[in-house]
């Protein structure tokens, strides 16, 4: 492993060294402990010895694996055209398990998309390429959030944020937390959207300028070079046509639905005495992008921990306090858990790859 160091720079092993298969253990540790805790205060086993576990149950749960393989479809397909179709579908979906993995084991998907930059620029892409991929995914993400979001608030009002929400005057501490978020998430996106598709120097410029204060000291390096990304990015994105920038869209709109109709399913699955509507799984599905955009934010790697506890608040008025936790465990058991084993095996192949690769080149 020491000859495998040399051949980064120190910067790039920094980034390695913050994916390493060790630091799994962290959200899986943090994971185990809450959902030991919750089951002992919170799990009522007489309800979960009423679930029938029949076909009802099973149909449902695998329509929820279903749906996060469909969502990993979908970012590779929007990897490909990002790139314009210089990756493979292979090589898309093994690099949105990368991507998917750095997001578990760093504490915010910000963390995440900065380790995806330093991935992509090590495959047969331009820097500038790498640059636009990252940043271009932020405003697409940040962009169907907005609209969803806003499309089902107009249609459930206060109620979308939280159970029996019937005002903003009623917001809690869940409300503020995802208003402030979705606030910092949205100007984030805004000025990244500014200087890729209006002008890039001022935005440039800020960023230098925020590079000289002291307070932001440890983000310098990442500053200045996002400074250079939006320009080279920019010009790369001016380049794209209609039909490009409409399958990005649509495939990040894909991604995002089929992620949170796995909650959806799960619950449909557990909760046998209701009938479930169109309206129900509409609202499911903006509570769920609420829930995603706190643990989002959340100190832990991935939310781990935080995901658990609050899953059962979001959707209360669907599923029991008793049954809740099963749900929650059978999502990350789905959706989060297995990134963390696809990058203990994907990652070092990865880097064995690069490796080799520089070797036949004489650059080790």
């Amino acid at each position: 492993m020491d000859k495998e160091k040399q051949i980064f720079t120190d910067e790039q092993q920094k980034v390695l060294d913050s994916v390493s298969v060790s630091r799994i253990s962290i959200p899986v540790a943090i994971g185990l402990l809450v959902v030991v805790y919750l089951i002992y205060i919170q799990l009522d086993f007489e309800e979960l010895r009423g679930v029938s576990w029949n076909a009802h149950v099973l149909l449902w749960i695998l329509l929820a694996i279903a749906m996060y393989l469909i969502r990993h479809f979908f970012y590779a397909w929007r990897l490909r055209i990002l790139s314009d179709n210089k990756f493979s579908w292979w090589k898309s979906i093994e690099l949105i398990f990368i991507w998917e993995f750095s997001s578990a084991v760093s504490p915010t998907t910000i963390g995440g998309s900065a380790v995806a930059l330093f991935f992509l620029a090590q495959e047969k892409i331009s820097s500038a390429k790498s640059a636009t991929i990252v940043l271009y995914t932020i405003v697409l993400d940040t962009l169907f959030s907005i609209i969803s979001l806003l499309l089902i608030f107009f249609w459930f009002g206060p109620n979308m944020i939280r159970p029996n929400m019937s005002s903003i005057a009623e917001m809690d501490g869940f409300g503020y937390t995802f208003f402030m978020f979705l606030l910092f998430m949205t100007t984030y996106a805004l000025v990244i959207f500014y200087g890729l598709f209006i002008n890039p120097r001022p935005i440039k410029f800020f960023l230098y300028w925020l590079s000289k204060r002291k307070i932001l000291g440890r983000f310098k390096t990442g500053l200045k070079e996002t400074a250079e990304d939006i320009v080279l990015s920019s010009k790369d994105l001016a380049k794209q046509s209609l039909s490009y920038h409409a399958s990005a869209f649509l495939s990040t709109s894909g991604a995002w639905i089929t992620r949170f109709l796995a909650i959806n399913f799960i619950i449909v699955a557990l909760v046998t005495s209701r009938n479930f509507d169109f309206a129900d799984h509409v609202l499911m599905l903006g509570r769920g992008q609420v829930m995603h955009i706190i643990t989002a934010f959340s100190p832990t790697p991935g939310g781990a921990g935080i995901a658990e506890i609050i899953f059962g608040g979001f959707f209360s008025d669907y599923i029991s306090k008793g049954l809740s936790l099963l749900a929650a465990l059978f999502w990350r058991i789905i959706t989060y858990y297995p990134y963390l084993i696809a990058g203990v095996i994907i990652i070092p192949n990865w880097i064995r790859n690069v490796v080799n690769k520089r070797r036949k080149k004489g650059n080790f």
